[in-house]
């Protein structure tokens, strides 16, 4: 008969995370500002000193319900991503050469009731799947614009034998 296993800590009381991250990577949570009106929330300053690059191109992406996007990896830009809309996954792998973090997965789940600023620095694969049930939204702020001749975008399959990780069909991860 199998044994109850105790939870370990993986939050602070402040909610911020306990779990080791990708080198580089960096979670910056937002907040909405609300009034009977609606709302605001900033979704990117440079004061913040979380990228020494300058804002230089900004793209809308949206991800249909239960839809897929990547595995992609920047070798030049790295990505400042925004979450706008909806319930995203996003799953992030190191495999870096001489990274301190090479073999490491992150995990992180993001809506409107947990916007945040996500930055994946240049040489980490990335992927994200909509866990929710409506059609989801993201910025992206890369560092360096979408050069339409020479695209920095290194991409592997969904399913490959690289990455230590297989989406879910949608029951749970």
């Amino acid at each position: 008969m199998p044994q109850p296993v105790k939870d370990v800590p993986t939050v602070t009381p402040r909610g911020d995370s306990l779990l080791p991250r990708i080198d580089g990577v960096v979670v910056h949570k937002l907040t909405s500002i609300e009034d009977r009106r609606g709302e605001i929330v900033e979704v990117y300053r440079p004061s913040w000193a979380l990228h020494p690059d300058p804002l230089v191109y900004v793209y809308q992406v949206s991800v249909r319900v239960k839809a897929i996007k990547g595995w992609v990896q920047h070798k030049l830009g790295e990505d400042r991503i925004f979450h706008s809309q909806g319930v995203l996954h996003w799953v992030l792998y190191d495999d870096r050469d001489g990274s301190p973090t090479r073999g490491m997965l992150n995990h992180f789940t993001f809506s409107e009731r947990s916007r945040s600023l996500l930055i994946i620095p240049r040489g980490v694969y990335h992927a994200v799947q909509n866990i929710g049930d409506r059609e989801a939204f993201f910025l992206n702020m890369p560092s360096r614009a979408y050069d339409h001749a020479d695209p920095d975008k290194f991409r592997l399959p969904v399913r490959n034998d690289r990455i230590p990780f297989a989406f879910d069909d949608g029951r749970g991860f």
